[in-house]
């Protein structure tokens, strides 16, 4: 049985998110779950998060999640991370007066501001949320299905910057452009949240109950 991990430490949107992925993939096995063992033996592993990253990180650490992510990762399975779960696995966060993450892609994640403003100078409200278009830059198994500029919910008042543009699977704009969605070998993160996205969402996520990491 196709087996999918959502990693429980206390911080994430889990019972929307169990429910997309038993929606689009109705014969696999959901766990939600802060058991590694558990973890370690799904056949594919989603890191969800919402709130504050200070929060977050604390958790991350004082539960091991630190631990299982790398574990996860080095194995090759199917590795999503949602919002916050994406943020987390950058080098460094400008929220809360600073946090160090995960560092398991370079780069920062930095804030929209005070005083961000579009194209027309017309003040725009923090935190971004709502639907946005997001342009897809990567071609990647888990965009099969999805047109490019195809909307997705956000709700976030910091967004990633990564260093390497070739792991950029997908970018967005609100007064700057930024990046919503990386990509590499067995891993793919995203800003928006898919199970939020209706049809566009759902199809990532059923791509990704799909997807085999090795291409």
């Amino acid at each position: 049985m196709n087996t999918v991990a959502v990693i429980d430490y206390g911080m994430g949107n889990l019972h929307s998110v169990a429910k997309a992925l038993e929606h689009v993939a109705p014969d696999a096995r959901v766990l939600v779950t802060n058991d590694p063992q558990q973890v370690r033996e799904a056949d594919r592993v989603l890191l969800p998060g919402v709130g504050a990253i200070r929060d977050c990180m604390a958790e991350i650490l004082r539960q091991g999640v630190d631990r299982e992510v790398a574990e996860a990762i080095a194995s090759g399975k199917p590795f999503l991370g949602i919002c916050v779960g994406m943020q987390a696995l950058m080098q460094h966060s400008e929220e809360n007066n600073g946090v160090d993450c995960l560092g398991h892609f370079d780069g920062q994640v930095k804030f929209f501001g005070d005083d961000l403003r579009d194209a027309d100078g017309e003040k725009l409200k923090v935190p971004h949320m709502g639907w946005n278009i997001v342009e897809q830059t990567l071609d990647h198994p888990l965009w099969a299905g999805i047109d490019n500029g195809s909307r997705f919910y956000f709700v976030h008042s910091y967004y990633v910057k990564a260093d390497s543009r070739a792991e950029v699977a997908a970018t967005c704009e609100y007064g700057v452009e930024f990046d919503v969605a990386l990509a590499r070998d067995n891993v793919f993160l995203t800003q928006f949240h898919p199970e939020k996205s209706h049809t566009a969402g759902l199809q990532l996520l059923k791509n990704f109950m799909s997807w085999d990491a090795k291409s």
